[in-house]
């Protein structure tokens, strides 16, 4: 597994130089994407997170459900969540999403930001995922089969990479709306208005980098939590 961390930090390194431009290409959508909302809806947001990100947590559990009932349920927006690991514990925690049905990736989603500090700070973080995973449906003997799919796992990382090197992303939670991006968890007021502006086709103010985590370094293990 060492190896796969090095390389990732390999990787970003050589990248360095072209990731995070201001003018870097915006995400489309995949044929694996997991959406929630209308595929017809007006305003498309594509959120890269990482599930060990305080900040994408509190996006989650205190903005996500305004932005659910009046643009998502309303079938005004549509969301796209992609991965964007900050650590192992990461990779680990969105692989379990991912082996989970595909109509409860978002619950299992919710669930990890939720119940973020239960699982990250325990002494034994992979224990903690596993019961997550079991209350969830995804038992023992598949929870461990998922722990070690290699292509799962890359396929996450490589999405990460993607998101480095292609658009840019450098920090957790960011966001696309409709193209623009839009960096941290912002409160309801100010997303609502980058979706307000997607909305009416006008443009979308740049944002700092309020409410957002950074890569401390190359990735660790889960064992290093």
């Amino acid at each position: 597994m060492r190896n796969i961390w090095w390389a990732l930090a390999i990787a970003l390194l050589t990248f360095a130089g072209s990731a995070g431009a201001a003018d870097a290409a915006a995400p489309t959508l995949a044929p694996d994407d997991i959406i929630v909302g209308k595929a017809d809806a007006p305003v498309t947001i594509f959120e890269y997170a990482s599930l060990t990100c305080p900040h994408c947590a509190e996006f989650d559990v205190d903005i996500l459900p305004q932005v659910r009932k009046e643009w998502i349920d309303t079938g005004k927006a549509r969301l796209v969540f992609r991965d964007y690991p900050l650590d192992g514990l990461a990779v680990k925690a969105a692989m379990l999403a991912h082996c989970a049905p595909k109509d409860r990736f978002f619950a299992f989603v919710d669930e990890l930001f939720h119940s973020q500090k239960d699982w990250v700070l325990n002494a034994d973080p992979m224990a903690a995922l596993k019961r997550i995973g079991l209350l969830g449906g995804v038992g023992p003997e598949k929870f461990d089969a998922c722990m070690k799919d290699k292509t799962l796992e890359n396929k996450i990382l490589n999405e990460r990479l993607v998101a480095d090197n292609q658009y840019g992303v450098n920090s957790t939670p960011t966001f696309f709306v409709n193209g623009s991006k839009v960096i941290g968890a912002l409160p309801y007021p100010e997303f609502s208005a980058a979706l307000n502006a997607a909305l009416g086709n006008q443009p979308i103010p740049e944002t700092a980098a309020k409410g957002a985590s950074t890569p401390a370094g190359p990735m660790s293990s889960p064992a290093g939590h």
